[in-house]
C-alpha cells in the first residue's frame, strides 16, 4: 500500500529567481520544480527557452508576475555551436540529417558574414517553434511531415561575432556570441550563416548568457537551489523592482499612494516619461508601474494591498 502524499503548503512570494537553466528541461518543467522548492503559490517565467538551451531564465513570483511581460522585449545575448556541412530538420541535435555539403571557409568569408548580418535582419521562423498557425503551433505541423508557409519577419542583431573552433567528429564548428533583439530563432540564425558560407549548418549547443540585466553569473541551478536549506532558498529571490530595469523611480506621499493604488491619476511636475517605477513613502514599498504625460501620473501594472503588506512583512522579519 502506498504512503499518502504529503501536500506543499504554498505560501505568497514575491520576488525574481535567475536560474541557470538545465539542458533537456523545458523552461515550464524549470518553472514548476522550482515553484516546488519555494512552495510559491504563483509563479510564471518572462519567455521560454528551447529544452535542447540552457542559461538565464527569470522566473517570476507573485507580484513580480504582473512585469513578467516586460521582459519578453528584452534583448538576450546567447553563445551557439553550429556544426557546419550537416543539415537537420530540426535545426539542432534533435533532428533527422537531411543534407550534408562540403566546408570550405575563410576567415575574410567570415568578416563578410559578420556584416551580412548585423543590424536588422529578416528571419523565416523554423518550422519547429511555438508559433501559431491557425491556432495550432507550428511544431505540431512539422511532427506531422506539413509544410506551413511562414512570412518574414524583421529582427535586429545588435552585436555578432564568429570564430571557427576546433572541429569534433571530424565536423568544422563556428562559435557565434550574438545579441539580438526579442523574436530572434538563433537556430534560423545559425543556419542562415551556414548558408552564406557556402555550405549548411546546425546548432549543436545553445546557451542564453544574458537577458535584459541579468546574466549567468547571477543564476543558481536547480540543483544548487534543491541543496540549499528551505530557509536560505527565499534568500536567493531579487525583489520585484528588479523587473523595472531603466523605470524612472517616483515616491508619492501617503495620501497620493493610496489614490494612486485606487487606479488614481496624480497631477505633479514629472517630465513625460513612459517608464515609471511608482513607490509609496512611509514605509517604502513598490506600487507599481505608470507612465507620466502632461504633468500626470497615469497608473499602469499595480499591486494590491495584500501583496505591498506582504512583501513588507518579509523585509521587515
Amino acid at each position: 500500500m502506498n504512503a499518502p502524499r504529503t501536500r506543499v503548503q504554498r505560501r505568497p512570494l514575491h520576488g525574481v529567481l535567475l536560474l541557470d537553466k538545465p539542458y533537456g528541461m523545458s523552461s515550464n518543467d524549470a518553472l514548476q520544480k522550482a515553484k516546488w522548492l519555494l512552495r510559491a503559490e504563483k509563479a510564471g517565467h518572462t519567455g521560454t527557452l528551447d529544452p535542447l538551451a540552457t542559461g538565464v531564465l527569470p522566473l517570476c513570483f507573485g507580484a513580480a508576475t504582473k512585469f513578467s511581460q516586460l521582459h519578453l522585449d528584452a534583448d538576450k545575448t546567447y553563445e551557439a555551436i553550429v556544426v557546419l556541412g550537416v543539415q537537420t530538420s530540426t535545426g539542432d541535435l534533435e533532428g533527422e540529417v537531411i543534407a550534408e555539403k562540403s566546408v570550405s571557409i575563410s576567415p575574410n568569408q567570415l568578416q563578410d558574414v559578420l556584416a551580412q548580418f548585423t543590424g536588422p535582419i529578416d528571419q523565416i521562423p523554423p518550422m519547429y517553434s511555438a508559433l501559431k498557425k491557425d491556432g495550432k503551433a507550428l511544431y505540431d505541423y512539422a511532427r506531422a511531415g506539413i509544410e506551413v508557409a511562414r512570412e518574414a519577419r524583421q529582427v535586429t542583431i545588435r552585436k555578432l561575432a564568429l570564430e571557427e573552433i576546433a572541429p569534433e567528429n571530424a565536423q568544422r564548428r563556428l562559435k557565434i556570441m550574438v545579441t539580438c533583439s526579442k523574436g530572434t530563432y538563433i537556430r534560423t540564425l545559425g543556419e542562415d550563416i551556414a548558408i552564406a558560407l557556402g555550405t549548411c549548418g546546425h546548432l549543436s549547443a545553445l546557451r542564453r548568457i544574458q537577458t535584459g540585466p541579468f546574466e549567468e553569473a547571477e543564476c543558481i541551478s536547480i540543483q544548487d537551489l534543491e541543496a540549499l536549506p528551505e530557509a536560505e532558498r527565499e534568500m536567493k529571490l531579487l525583489t520585484v523592482d528588479a523587473l523595472l530595469d531603466g523605470h524612472t523611480p517616483v515616491t508619492l506621499p501617503p495620501d497620493d499612494a493610496g489614490r494612486f493604488l485606487s487606479g488614481v491619476r496624480r497631477r505633479g511636475t514629472w517630465p513625460d516619461n513612459l517608464h515609471v517605477a511608482v513607490y509609496g513613502d512611509s514605509p517604502r514599498a513598490l506600487l507599481g508601474t505608470a507612465h507620466v504625460k502632461a504633468g500626470e501620473l497615469i497608473p499602469g501594472r499595480l499591486l494590491s494591498p495584500l501583496e505591498i503588506q506582504s512583501i513588507l512583512e518579509k523585509t521587515s522579519a
